[in-house]
């Protein structure tokens, strides 16, 4: 009887670890989420393009903006810059970019959750907050110089000129690649938290009991999370942005954070921190659904194979 019973224990024990998911290495989910990345910010570039030029745009001498919103930014752009082709100025130094910062963020923020949760059946809502932030923090090493590099080349296009990726950075030097780091900072680590908690919370409602979800689920969770998180960091997206760009004839100089905060609430109130909040979710929402679509079929197809 005995026997029996240690028989049956060892079976429910073998049954148990044959369903377990098989996890990724690292250095696996690093190589998913670069191409997740790349994937996702090729997509929906041209409105990273739009949303860019709305948070940097001044009023006019006569009062007027260059742009009335994301539609008409979008015509004058093509019709003025060269065409279509003109959406995808900086897309070089995104794609760069986004292969390290992708691979890290999804890589690290799955690495922090995996050994908070350790042995225990399921994460908590604090774990995920705090793998979210330090997902959000190493980042910043790769997002800060595709950013301000990227963002240099969007704005370019309006003086005429039209500066190349090997320009710009050669204008900016390795240090100036990092300007902006701390607002970089501000905006990334709280996108982050929220971000991946509420991606983790909404993916676990739609999965079924047997621990299966779909593809439309998984883009539907990226979607609802990334539009919460991008609305809240808009107002720090709009200091960064601001922060990062050259400075024309004219235009107000900020030394850090502080000062453009104060300046920015000054001279165009607090609607300014709001500026290309549509086009920043219409760009977070399909890019991080996508991306976590991309990311997380990738992962499947390891665990499937091993």
């Amino acid at each position: 009887m005995s026997n029996n019973n240690n028989n049956n224990i060892e079976n429910e024990k073998q049954q148990h670890q044959v369903h377990q998911p098989v996890k990724p290495p690292f250095y696996a989910n690093l190589i998913a989420g670069a191409i997740a990345g790349i994937i996702g910010a090729s997509t929906v570039f041209p409105l990273d393009m739009v949303k860019t030029r709305l948070q940097n745009q001044k009023a006019l001498p006569n009062g007027t903006t260059p742009y009335n919103g994301a539609i008409d930014c979008f015509r004058k752009i093509i019709r003025n810059e060269g065409g279509v082709r003109a959406l995808y100025r900086g897309l070089s130094a995104n794609l760069v970019g986004i292969t390290p910062e992708k691979a890290l963020k999804l890589a690290v923020n799955d690495l922090l959750r995996t050994t908070l949760q350790g042995d225990a059946p399921s994460i908590t809502i604090g774990q995920e907050v705090m793998s979210g932030a330090g997902a959000g923090f190493c980042q910043v090493v790769a997002t800060n110089p595709m950013e301000i590099v990227k963002i240099r080349m969007q704005i370019s296009g309006e003086g005429g000129k039209r500066a190349s990726l090997g320009e710009v950075v050669k204008e900016l030097g390795i240090r100036g690649l990092y300007k902006g780091t701390g607002a970089t900072l501000l905006r990334d680590v709280p996108f982050s938290m929220v971000y991946f908690s509420m991606y983790g919370r909404i993916k676990a409602h739609l999965t079924d009991e047997n621990g299966h979800i779909g593809i439309g689920n998984i883009l539907l969770s990226g979607i609802i999370a990334g539009s919460c998180a991008a609305s809240i960091s808009t107002p720090m997206d709009v200091i960064k942005t601001r922060v990062q760009v050259k400075p024309g004839p004219g235009d107000p100089h900020y030394n850090g954070i502080l000062d453009c905060i104060n300046k920015t609430m000054k001279n165009e109130g607090p609607k300014a921190f709001c500026k290309g909040l549509v086009p920043r979710i219409m760009i977070i929402s399909p890019l991080f659904g996508i991306t976590l679509v991309v990311y997380e079929v990738q992962k499947n197809l390891f665990a499937s194979t091993h």
